[in-house]
């Protein structure tokens, strides 16, 4: 996830985060494959980063080497995904996953929920369990081409809009 607020419209995080439009968060899949250069960076400074309140800075990094190239998304209004799970998220879904190889992908399962100093808690599994979907429309910003996918491998068609009645589908991010 890429969390970003409007520090031009909002004095702080805190604040942004009480207003219903406060927050947009990009979510982009990651899927086994190979090594992502762009990701590489971050997968660097995690072990620096290994505990909860764990800071570093880093240089002269730029987060849109984490998008995919494909330019589609879906939006939703929705909420944070974690505590305190507030209603004041504009989600973008990219379409596409990045890909990320296996070594990267076991330094970010190191990382810790716990501090230094207390009992490990890996940051795994950390998923929110199905919530209503509400009222809430998911709007893509390209055409659906049912015919397109016809005949396409699933996981060619994985990132395609489900339909499971009242409830959105899991996001394992």
């Amino acid at each position: 996830h890429l969390v970003h607020w409007n520090c031009c419209k909002f004095g702080s995080f805190e604040e942004a985060l009480m207003d219903e439009n406060g927050l947009a968060v990009i979510g982009v899949f990651l899927k086994l494959g190979a090594n992502h250069n762009g990701l590489q960076k971050l997968v660097d400074a995690l072990p620096s980063i290994k505990y909860k309140d764990s800071l570093i800075e880093l240089e002269e990094f730029d987060p849109s080497c984490l998008l995919p190239s494909c330019p589609d998304y879906w939006t939703y209004s929705g909420s944070l995904t974690t505590p305190p799970l507030s209603e004041s998220v504009t989600w973008i879904i990219k379409k596409k996953a990045i890909e990320v190889d296996e070594d990267q992908l076991e330094v970010f399962r190191m990382l810790l929920f716990s501090p230094a100093g207390e009992d490990e808690e890996r940051m795994v599994d950390n998923f929110r369990p199905l919530q209503p979907i509400l009222d809430r429309t998911v709007r893509s910003s390209f055409p659906k081409r049912f015919w397109q996918d016809m005949g396409k491998p699933l996981e060619d068609q994985m990132f395609g809009a489900h339909e499971q009645g009242p409830h959105q589908d899991m996001l394992h991010l």
